[in-house]
């Protein structure tokens, strides 16, 4: 079977590293603007598509995150959170994205007098409305921010405790890492795992190796989002392996903020190889211009890799996925079958046998 961008799309999906602010549409971005007179870049929808999308803008990692200051001015009111949560489910289900987990950070839109708790509830009438209407399951992740502050984090964490078993499935750390460690950050993952709730932590992915151990063990990370500096540090990745903690792989957002110098060397196969638990995600939509459909196709250029392996990094990021195990198993089930009955992807030793 020959791979296409168009059989990729097909195929069923699962996502665990998508940020709500920054996987708008532009024309919605544009729309919101109008209607609440913010002011955007540019007159026209591209003009400000233009500002949005990274694209070959190679930059740091500060300068990716300064496009979100655009997005977020639009995302101050519920009634608006609610309408990017909905479109975000309505534009993953055309890829067949069966369950996605979406993360943000409520103190981000709080300038308008939105209460981070009617930011939650927003952002969960979105989804489930998505849900409704398309299918596809969804968690919420709340996120602290590293350069705020760990007094914020901490009131973050109380939010993710608060909606626990109401949208939210866990919590993260995201920003930059230089100069504003995990570690700083712990009392708010203290207060995480004492509610029996999962954390992931981006880490390792504009600086070394120190901030992926930082995130796994001073903060208990489950799962470390993007890990590109793991390799670095052998013994920590043999740490990671042999603990099963999986990394949220996002291959165009690691070319654009120079986490990688290349995208040929990226590590994302190397982990692989070695056992790793991969997934692949696009991080951000809009910033980074991508789809889920695009990165398993750049995947598939870089790596070579075939539908037996997309079939593994799906059944991996169900497995790792912030959701009980019996929904998990069902949701793995259900993958599996549609993988077989409709595309002849079966598990490599049932084809061998």
């Amino acid at each position: 079977m020959r791979i296409t961008h168009t059989l990729l799309k097909r195929l069923p999906k699962v996502e665990l590293h998508c940020h709500l602010d920054g996987s708008l549409r532009v024309e919605t971005v544009h729309d919101l603007a109008q209607k609440d007179n913010i002011e955007v870049p540019g007159s026209t929808i591209d003009d400000l598509r233009s500002a949005l999308v990274i694209g070959e803008k190679r930059g740091s990692l500060e300068d990716y995150i300064k496009r979100f200051d655009i997005t977020l001015s639009v995302m101050q009111t519920p009634e608006n959170l609610e309408r990017c949560a909905y479109e975000l489910i309505e534009d993953v289900a055309q890829e067949n994205v069966r369950y996605i987990e979406i993360r943000y950070s409520p103190i981000l839109h709080t300038k308008k007098g939105m209460t981070m708790g009617e930011s939650v509830e927003a952002v969960q009438r979105g989804l489930k409305s998505g849900e409704k209407e398309y299918g596809v399951q969804s968690g919420i992740i709340i996120c602290g921010i590293r350069h705020i502050s760990p007094e914020a984090s901490l009131k973050l964490a109380d939010i993710a405790v608060r909606y626990k078993n109401k949208g939210v499935v866990g919590f993260d750390l995201a920003g930059v890492e230089e100069n504003f460690p995990a570690k700083e950050h712990r009392e708010a993952f203290y207060l995480i795992s004492n509610n029996n709730i999962n954390a992931t932590i981006h880490a390792g992915e504009a600086f070394g190796p120190s901030s992926i151990h930082q995130a796994v063990h001073y903060c208990g990370a489950h799962r470390i989002g993007h890990g590109t500096h793991l390799k670095e540090d052998k013994d920590l990745m043999n740490y990671v392996n042999d603990h099963r903690i999986p990394l949220e792989i996002c291959l165009t957002s690691n070319w654009q903020t120079r986490s990688v110098r290349s995208l040929k060397f990226h590590p994302m196969k190397y982990y692989y190889d070695q056992g790793i638990r991969v997934t692949l995600n696009t991080d951000n939509r809009l910033i980074s211009g991508t789809t889920l459909t695009d990165e398993f196709l750049l995947a598939r250029k870089l790596f070579g890799f075939g539908l037996n392996d997309f079939r593994e990094f799906t059944i991996i990021a169900m497995k790792s996925a912030f959701v009980h195990h019996d929904e998990r198993k069902v949701m793995i089930k259900n993958i599996a079958e549609e993988l077989e009955s409709k595309f002849g992807i079966m598990p490599e030793y049932i084809q061998q046998n």
